[in-house]
């Protein structure tokens, strides 16, 4: 019992440390970010007046858009869409990230807060209901976490007597965020997916046999798993020990099943699409990595085939996102469907009101927007300012530098700069302090997502 008492005093020593030295970080980054932005709300100011509109809408042609996630940076990127093209721009979010730094964008008329879906379907539904009557939204756009995006669907149905819902049904939803399910649907469409095994119970991985397989597998929860999705581990391990003590340490469950995918070594993708009606309208493809906060956009015919193809099979409305593997003999293979919108729409910074129209239009296309050839890299600088901590030589101090140079940050830019002060140094850090009063750690922060990655969270 000391033991254990002291195992805990420990893990609430480092909870309390690790946020103590956060919040100090953060706070000598406080002028040098605030300098910027001063500056930079300076400038506009002064400016402003000799500036001309570029939007010519007419009253008839502006929409008032709704638009959930509030705290991620790919809603806050949305919302530039649509305020660069003449549209009001209502955000909201559930009411633990009333802190939401985006709210302070200029490209955001309204904040509103909902209750988490996931506790009352239908107090939420109502909730998003009275706003759209409140605001008179023409079209909601959900950009939602993994869990969230299953209620948006739940809540099409009845919205959409309001609205327009720029959102997958919920079946379609429940389907593709199965990674199981999704793979099956791939497959009955004649396209090129990883071998995949459902499994329900530890003892199917333990039973499995893998001595007449070519390629080793991972396991990965069906459900999300903020903490777990970042787990490789190939199976089998060198032992059968070990690989029992692994899968044995899953919370596996025919509640909560997993999938075993067969593991297809090569460079890993990750795309976005905008789509109505079957037709891809908005398309971005780049590189990936297990904990991805750069994008760069890429051409990959193959990549763009297979997802034109799957979204025309599926004949949907909405956003979704795919991973993929290219293997060494050029074969993609998608991995998993996200029903969701990606943080890759960063990309398009520079072409706001073309991505806009991607969205809002119902006009046939020839083709889809696609990023410009010359545009630059996303990447949020508080992530790469902290993985100095991993550079080792000059070379590598040299080329974080260029990757900077070149890049731009995701959050950041000179017309509407005030969220990168209040995401830095508002959000995160309130976020901090209530965990700093509870005393509780959490594995990582994402400023991207804007929230703290901690095991049981949201």
């Amino acid at each position: 019992m000391a033991q254990s008492i002291s195992v805990s005093f420990g893990m609430r020593f480092v909870a309390l440390m690790q946020n103590l030295a956060t919040l100090a970080l953060l706070l000598l980054a406080l002028p040098i970010n605030a300098t910027i932005v001063f500056v930079s709300l300076l400038i506009n100011t002064l400016i402003a007046p000799f500036q001309k509109k570029q939007t010519t809408l007419k009253a008839a042609e502006k929409k008032n858009i709704l638009i959930s996630g509030g705290k991620m940076t790919k809603a806050l990127q949305l919302a530039r869409f649509f305020h660069a093209a003449g549209h009001k721009v209502v955000l909201t979010e559930t009411h633990k990230y009333w802190l939401s730094g985006h709210r302070f964008s200029q490209a955001v008329d309204k904040f509103y807060t909902t209750p988490v879906p996931e506790k009352d379907s239908q107090i939420y539904n109502q909730a998003l209901i009275d706003i759209v009557k409140q605001e008179n939204i023409d079209i909601y756009i959900p950009v939602t976490s993994p869990v969230a995006s299953y209620y948006d669907a739940l809540a099409k149905q009845a919205l959409s007597q309001h609205c327009e819902v720029f959102h997958v049904d919920a079946a379609t939803c429940e389907m593709l965020d199965d990674k199981f399910a999704f793979s099956e649907k791939a497959r009955s469409f004649g396209l090129s997916v990883p071998k995949s095994f459902k499994i329900t119970s530890a003892e199917q991985v333990l039973n499995f046999d893998f001595s007449g397989e070519s390629r080793k597998y991972i396991i990965k929860s069906i459900p999300y798993d903020s903490v777990r999705r970042l787990d490789l581990t190939k199976l089998p391990c060198d032992t059968t020990e070990e690989t029992a003590a692994f899968v044995q340490s899953l919370p596996i469950t025919p509640q909560k099943p997993w999938i075993m995918q067969e593991f297809i070594p090569g460079k890993e993708y990750c795309t976005h699409s905008t789509v109505r009606d079957g037709v891809v309208r908005l398309h971005c493809c780049c590189e990936s990595s297990a904990f991805q906060v750069n994008y760069e956009n890429v051409e990959h015919p193959k990549i763009r085939e297979w997802v034109t193809h799957f979204i025309k099979e599926l004949g949907v409305t909405g956003q979704l996102s795919f991973d993929f593997i290219e293997a060494e003999d050029g074969n993609v293979y998608a991995i998993e469907c996200n029903p969701r919108t990606h943080s890759a729409i960063t990309i398009f910074h520079d072409q706001l009101q073309q991505a806009a129209d991607a969205y809002l239009s119902k006009e046939a296309i020839a083709e889809p927007l696609q990023a410009l050839p010359d545009s630059k890299p996303t990447y949020w600088t508080y992530h790469e300012f902290w993985r100095l901590n991993e550079v080792r030589s000059f070379d590598q101090l040299g080329n974080w530098i260029k990757d900077m140079l070149r890049g731009t940050d995701a959050i950041y830019t000179f017309n509407d700069s005030l969220p990168f002060l209040m995401v830095h140094h508002w959000q995160i850090p309130l976020l901090l302090l209530k965990n700093l009063l509870m005393i509780k750690g959490w594995t990582r922060i994402d400023f991207n997502i804007g929230k703290l990655v901690q095991p049981g969270g949201d």
